[in-house]
């Protein structure tokens, strides 16, 4: 899951906090597996925006990926 997934030209903001998302390094955790991933983020708390897009395209291969292993 290297590289980004965002949406170009949308503007996210975070719920709890009403800050700007903005791109960051999270990590993301699957089964005792972990990738390191760009993805929208709130600074102030933390929240990582994972559009649906990403979650049934690539983190759904992902998934079956390792689920199959």
């Amino acid at each position: 899951m290297a590289g980004t997934d965002m949406i170009p030209d949308a503007v996210f903001e975070c719920e709890k906090c009403d800050s700007q998302l903005e791109p960051g390094q999270v990590t993301v955790s699957y089964l005792g597996s972990s990738f390191p991933v760009e993805l929208l983020r709130c600074p102030q708390c933390g929240f990582v925006l994972i559009t649906e897009q990403l979650a049934l395209g690539k983190m759904l291969q992902v998934e079956k990926t390792l689920e199959d292993k």
